[in-house]
């Protein structure tokens, strides 16, 4: 039976001595982004000369000294990766008003520098489009023209390789390989460079520690951990905040371990992982509902999946897939101070589903989430 094992430490990711050399299969993290207003005091207080660059109008000072404090991790990531393991990087570009003049700091094009000079390969990232509602969305001078500045309405996800790609050699990891394919149709969406998908609202009731904390939506790092990591694999955020990757990791079957500074988040990251249970989940529930929905437009358009799944028995594109497995979280338990374990059903249980309920019209993943709780 599946295990995992998700461990948080508080301290700077600029020493995770805590993790050794080259134990790491993928870092998925959104770090604290250089020169956005929210994230100055943290910059400052890991180093007060900051502080005098701001307060000096030395914006671009400031902006080289909060990188260089971001390189300190990048430098440490190189160490405690595995050779072909991947890095992805979410941020977002700053702006800020200077002496009556709007400026763009591309905090995405500093990063890609440093982990280029550390000797990763920089592979083709992905926009991630955060549309805003906001109806106003222009800023400068309105419909008036050479006055205007677009919107940011994009974040990156910068994706780097250490090393050669990664070597399947046993007849273990080959096998583990081939359980942890993704859909047909996922790969299509996942693999693009492009995605859409809103932001999401903090679940933090505490105002103050919600304006510390940006978060990325559960989507995001669920779908970069199934893209670049196998079921099993060990996954690492040296910038945790809430806790949405050790989540991510647990739903997809990963362990994990993280690091955090901010000590005050303790509380929020052991409450979200007991509420957010059923979520884990639907995780892959709602992965297989989709692919049934898919299924069923294939049969609409006459086009025939020649392939079985030979865990559920519904059809599947191509023959790669015919493997795939599916995790679905049994228990999470914590085993000691900011560490949890959490369980698996086994496949005798997930084969139980009768093959009747695996259509769009009856697969519920709101209702088979009551089965799961025993």
């Amino acid at each position: 039976m599946l295990n995992t094992t998700h461990r948080l430490h508080f301290g700077d990711a600029r020493k995770m001595k805590q993790i050794e050399d080259q134990s790491i299969d993928l870092v998925i993290t959104s770090p604290p982004y250089p020169l956005i207003a929210m994230w100055d005091e943290q910059f400052c207080g890991l180093n007060p000369a900051i502080k005098s660059n701001l307060d000096n109008g030395d914006y671009n000072g400031a902006f080289e000294a909060m990188h260089q404090i971001l390189d300190g991790v990048w430098h440490e990531l190189l160490r405690v990766m595995k050779e072909g393991a991947f890095a992805c990087i979410n941020i977002g570009d700053a702006t800020r008003t200077i002496n009556n003049k709007f400026q763009l700091f591309a905090n995405q094009a500093r990063i890609q520098r440093k982990f280029q000079e550390l000797g990763f390969d920089t592979l083709p990232l992905i926009l991630w489009r955060k549309q805003t509602n906001a109806p106003n969305k222009f800023m400068g001078s309105g419909m008036l023209p050479a006055g205007a500045y677009v919107t940011l309405e994009h974040e990156y996800i910068l994706i780097f390789r250490k090393g050669n790609k990664r070597l399947f050699k046993t007849a273990e990891s080959k096998c583990k390989r081939r359980q942890s394919v993704f859909f047909w149709e996922e790969r299509n969406a996942w693999f693009s460079d492009l995605w859409d998908f809103k932001g999401v609202r903090q679940g933090i009731s505490n105002l103050e520690l919600r304006n510390r904390s940006a978060a990325f939506p559960f989507a995001l790092p669920f779908r970069v951990i199934n893209m670049y990591s196998l079921i099993g694999d060990k996954v690492l955020d040296p910038f945790m905040g809430t806790s949405t990757t050790r989540l991510a990791a647990t739903a997809a079957g990963r362990n994990s371990v993280g690091y955090e500074l901010d000590e005050s988040l303790a509380p929020v990251q052991q409450t979200l992982t007991k509420s957010n249970l059923s979520d884990l989940q639907k995780a892959n529930l709602e992965r297989i509902k989709d692919h049934l929905a898919f299924v069923q437009t294939c049969k609409a358009r006459n086009k025939e999946l020649k392939y079985k799944n030979s865990y559920f028995g519904f059809p599947v594109m191509t023959a790669q897939e015919q493997e795939l497995q599916f995790v679905f979280v049994r228990q999470v338990e914590k085993v000691k101070e900011h560490t949890f374990r959490a369980s698996y059903f086994d496949d005798q249980f997930i084969q139980s589903i009768s093959p009747e309920d695996l259509t769009p019209e009856r697969f519920d993943p709101e209702g088979l989430q009551i089965s799961f709780s025993e």
